[in-house]
C-alpha cells in the first residue's frame, strides 16, 4: 500500500527573526494544509530547508509536525544524508517520533557510484522499518539515481517503496517504470509535469506548490484520478506561470516570500539563502493575484 497518493506538500519551515524554527507559524501552516485537502506533509525536505538545520532542530521539527498532524494524513520525514551513518540516525529519529515514512536524498557532494548508492540505501533501508521514498534531484546533488538502479533498489530491499523523481525529464521517468515493469511508487518532484508524470503511471506529487495552494494541487491529482484528464490537464496548464514564478530563483526563496505575503511565515531564511529580489516578488506576487491566492 502506497505511503500516499495525491499531492503532498514539501513544507516550508517558519523562522522567528532570531532564526530559530517559529512553531506557532509552523501549526498554522501544517493546519492550513490539512485543511485544504493537502494529502500528506513532507517535513524538513528542501523546501524545509533541512541543510541548515542541526540535528536536534531537525529531529524537533520532525516531531512538533507528526504531534500536530495526530495522524489525520501522513508524515514523510526528509532524513537523507551525505554520510551514511547519519541518514541512519536521523531516520531512526524519524521512526521512534511517529513518522510514516522517510525521503531520503541522495549523497550530496562527495556523490556515490550506483553500485555506492545501491550499498547506501540497503544500509539505510536496514536500520528502519519504515517505508522508505528514494529522491533524485541532481540539480541539487550532482548524484543521479539511473533508472536501473531504482529498480534493484524497489526489488531487492522491501521497505523500498518509492522515487521522488525530480530531475524534470519525462523520458527519464518513463525509462524508471520501464525499469520497474510499474511497481514502484513513482511521485513527480517539478509541479510543472504532474499530469504527465501521472500519465505514465505516478501516483502523486510532492509539492513546493502545495504550500501555497493544497486544495487546486490536491485537486490536479485528484481529478486525474477520477477520470477527468482534460480536466487536470486544464488546471496543471493554468497554474504554469504561478509554478514558474515559484522558482524564479532557487527553491524555497520564492516560496517563502509566497507564504509571507499570506501571513504564514515571517521575511526569514537561513544563510547562505537571501531576500528575494523585488522584480520577481513582484512577478510572484502578480501570479498569486492572477490564481486567487492573494486579493
Amino acid at each position: 500500500m502506497a505511503v500516499f497518493k495525491g499531492a503532498g506538500v514539501a513544507i516550508a519551515t517558519p523562522f522567528d527573526e532570531n532564526y530559530n524554527v517559529d512553531y506557532d507559524k509552523f501549526g498554522q501552516l501544517i493546519d492550513f494544509q490539512i485543511e485544504n485537502q493537502t494529502d500528506a506533509i513532507i517535513v524538513c525536505g528542501t523546501t524545509g530547508e533541512a541543510s541548515t538545520l542541526n540535528h536536534e532542530e531537525h529531529i524537533a521539527a520532525i516531531r512538533y509536525c507528526v504531534n500536530r498532524v495526530k495522524k489525520r494524513i501522513p508524515v514523510v520525514a526528509g532524513t537523507g544524508s551525505n554520510d551514511s551513518r547519519t541518514a541512519v540516525y536521523l531516520t531512526k529519529q524519524a521512526e521512534m517520533a511517529g513518522a510514516d515514512a522517510a525521503l531520503v536524498v541522495t549523497p550530496y557532494y562527495n556523490k556515490a557510484t550506483q553500485k555506492g548508492l545501491i550499498d547506501h540505501y540497503t544500509y539505510i533501508a536496514r536500520h528502519t522499518n519504515l517505508p522508505m521514498i528514494l529522491y533524485n534531484v541532481p540539480s541539487r546533488t550532482g548524484c543521479k539515481l539511473e533508472a536501473a538502479t531504482i529498480a534493484a533498489l524497489v526489488k531487492d530491499v522491501d521497505n523500498i517503496v518509492g522515487v521522488k523523481e525530480a530531475t524534470g525529464d519525462l523520458s527519464f521517468a518513463t525509462r524508471i517504470m520501464y525499469e520497474t515493469q510499474g511497481d514502484i511508487d513513482l511521485y513527480s518532484g517539478n509541479d510543472d509535469i504532474i499530469v504527465p508524470l501521472l500519465s505514465i503511471g505516478g501516483i502523486g506529487v510532492i509539492s513546493v506548490l502545495s504550500n501555497i495552494a493544497p486544495k487546486e494541487t490536491h485537486e490536479i491529482c485528484a481529478e486525474f484520478f477520477a477520470g477527468n484528464v482534460d480536466k487536470a490537464r486544464e488546471m496543471q496548464i493554468k497554474y504554469t506561470e504561478l509554478i514558474n514564478a515559484l522558482f524564479c530563483e532557487v527553491n524555497p526563496i520564492p516560496v517563502k516570500k509566497a507564504l509571507e505575503l499570506m501571513g504564514f511565515c515571517g521575511p526569514y531564511l537561513r544563510r547562505p539563502l537571501c531576500e528575494m529580489e523585488p522584480e520577481h516578488t513582484e512577478r510572484l506576487r502578480k501570479a498569486m493575484m492572477d490564481n486567487g491566492i492573494l486579493h
